[in-house]
């Protein structure tokens, strides 16, 4: 059976590379949470690409996520705009995405998904990705309700032909694989969400892709050059640490539902 975010489960794939798209909040997330991932698909020879729901085109940290992406390999970047719920300055004039009707988010990204037609999604986890950012729920709101509408032609008519993704992934931390990123975290006063292990569906090991990803974290100077960023702390830790950390990806698989040989679905034959 082949996994569509980490790759063959026993040998083979039965297709292609799948594309893949990221739907994640602010840049860097897309580096820090499935930078690996990415940067596999695109050596995979995979068309990939981020949307980022937060931070103005013509902001500075634009210029940073589009170094970033280039090191992944995801091509230019597609930020929608809204203003980051904690930093009024990410887009000036514009609503904070929290307070974006969530009608018209959906449609950015419906639209996003529709022109790139990827096989696979990914996007934060229900929780908010460790410290529960607001902008990183809403954005796992926003994308699921998405992933679903983007195949349905009456819903967004304007945003294009329907597709339909095969695959949403919510990149997570589970419990045991916080390891030392925990404690780095609570150092500087951030809060730790973590998942049960039973919530990861698929663990990936991104070591041979970890230099890229790397790179790409740190293409965010901005956040780089920040204490309590996590790309700040990352960068004064040593390299053999740093590598620990974000050599492994965690996913956990939302969609589609239940395979008709699964005993939890439903009664009745679909």
């Amino acid at each position: 059976m082949t996994n569509p975010v980490n790759g063959p489960s026993g040998g083979g794939t039965d297709r292609l590379a799948p594309s893949l798209m990221g739907v994640f909040a602010h840049p860097d997330d897309e580096s820090l949470l499935a930078g690996g991932v990415l940067a596999r698909s695109s050596a995979d020879g995979a068309r990939t690409a981020v949307v980022t729901t937060t931070w103005a085109p013509d902001s500075p940290r634009a210029a940073e996520l589009s170094d970033a992406l280039r090191a992944l390999g995801a091509g230019e970047p597609r930020m929608l705009g809204h203003a980051d719920a904690r930093d009024p300055a990410s887009a000036p004039g514009r609503a904070r995405l929290v307070d974006v009707p969530l009608d018209e988010a959906v449609g950015h990204v419906v639209y996003h998904l529709r022109e790139f037609r990827p096989d696979v999604v990914v996007t934060h986890d229900v929780l908010g990705q460790l410290t529960g950012h607001p902008d990183h729920r809403r954005t796992h709101q926003v994308t699921l309700l998405a992933v679903e509408a983007a195949g349905v032609g009456p819903l967004y008519p304007e945003a294009g032909p329907p597709w339909q993704p095969r695959a949403l992934y919510a990149a997570t931390h589970p419990d045991s694989g916080i390891g030392e990123l925990g404690p780095l975290l609570t150092g500087v006063g951030k809060t730790l969400l973590s998942v049960p292990d039973a919530y990861v569906s698929t663990t990936v090991d991104v070591t041979p892709w970890a230099a890229a990803k790397w790179r790409a974290i740190l293409a965010h100077r901005s956040e780089a050059a920040r204490e309590r960023s996590l790309p700040g702390i990352l960068a004064r830790q040593p390299a053999e640490s740093r590598l620990k950390i974000i050599r492994t990806e965690y996913f956990t698989r939302l969609t589609p539902g239940p395979v008709p040989d699964d005993p939890h679905r439903l009664p009745g034959p679909g």
